[in-house]
């Protein structure tokens, strides 16, 4: 199906965090042995600012994935202890959040595709909510990135592999669109591929999302290089058009090897296009034009739908492959070399330096 050569010892369930936590003493989880919902939590698996991920049985033995929603920017627990310790001023956007993520397990339990992470049960217990979610056996296509890259061939994936696997994820995407629903973290680690090669969305950020326009004191997460610009913006709207900005990136990320520069950057001054001609003649013009479709700065230049991206994305017949002249290699030779010299530059405090801003990798 997918054609992905396979990454051994991997056992990951659906909930990778891979965003930088601040420094401050992290909520305990759930102790091995305790009882929630009627579900017996095995051990914590995965956490990240928006809650913690824990092995759980089910009445019948069946593994699960548990997700808790415990925001480390708004509560506190000590081990040991099952309930959340929500400071008074935090509870009002604590309650807030508390919702998004209760009302996002609603929604995901309505859908059923093998794209999306199956929500199995969701339930307040507390004073917070947990989500149950299919256990997942395998690893995110940011692991099988990583791999392929480091074998140092002309191309990371075949781009008959990224044709299927996204057309793959684009099904999946659709419906949960036609719920009025959006994923707001699409990336490689939030790509999960599944020893039986399915490929599957994991990670919905609704309730990040919604914390992060809710009180200044809530730090946005986003992962550098694939969030569109409108996510850096208050007062911005978000739609199918913000998602498919982030499946944009996730191809350039699977034919790059590395992801592309994140929106401010590309603001300031972009160079998609430069990095994109250097895969003129390796990959089709075609798959590089819709690259470039999905992540045109402006929202209104994207695809406004997931099928209208399907559309294009299935033209896999009508290849074409431009090879660059000598001049215009040289000439992207040169940029390379400028760009690199003048990061060096700012890597040592040289002429012209600029500060360093802080940034997360996928």
């Amino acid at each position: 199906m997918l054609a992905i050569a396979r990454l051994s010892g991997f056992r990951l369930i659906p909930e990778v965090y891979q965003k930088k936590m601040s420094s401050k003493i992290k909520p305990a989880p759930l102790s091995g042995g305790s009882s929630i919902g009627g579900y017996k939590v095995v051990s914590k698996i995965a956490a990240g600012g928006f809650g913690i991920v824990y092995l759980a049985l089910d009445a019948q033995g069946k593994q699960v994935a548990i997700k808790e929603y415990l925001p480390a920017s708004l509560a506190t627990r000590a081990p040991g202890e099952l309930q959340p310790n929500v400071a008074p001023e935090k509870l009002s956007l604590y309650r807030l959040g508390l919702k998004s993520f209760f009302e996002e397990g609603r929604s995901l339990a309505q859908i059923s595709h093998t794209s999306v992470v199956s929500v199995l049960n969701f339930f307040r217990e507390n004073e917070t909510v947990y989500m149950v979610m299919n256990y997942l056996e395998g690893a995110t296509l940011q692991d099988f990135v990583v791999t392929a890259r480091d074998l140092k061939t002309e191309k990371v994936f075949r781009e008959s592999t990224i044709r299927s696997l996204f057309d793959e994820v684009l099904r999946g995407l659709r419906i949960v669109h036609q719920h009025k629903m959006l994923h707001l973290d699409i990336k490689p680690a939030n790509i999960f591929i599944t020893n039986d090669d399915r490929a599957v969305m994991i990670d919905f950020g609704a309730a990040r999302e919604v914390l992060s326009k809710e009180g200044n004191f809530i730090r946005p997460m986003y992962t550098p290089g694939f969030a569109a610009p409108e996510m850096y913006r208050r007062d911005a709207a978000l739609g199918p058009w913000t998602d498919i900005y982030a499946i944009g990136a996730c191809i350039y990320a699977c034919m790059q090897g590395v992801p592309p520069n994140e929106a401010p950057q590309r603001q300031e001054k972009d160079r998609l296009g430069l990095a994109l001609a250097k895969l003129r003649g390796v990959y089709s013009d075609n798959l590089i034009e819709v690259v470039e479709w999905c992540m045109a700065l402006d929202p209104l230049s994207r695809p406004q739908s997931v099928f209208a991206l399907q559309k294009e994305l299935s033209r896999e017949g009508e290849r074409r492959y431009t090879r660059l002249s000598v001049p215009e290699r040289m000439r992207m030779q040169l940029d390379t070399f400028v760009a690199e010299a003048r990061k060096g530059m700012q890597r040592i405090g040289g002429p012209g330096a600029a500060p360093q801003r802080e940034g997360r990798q996928p």
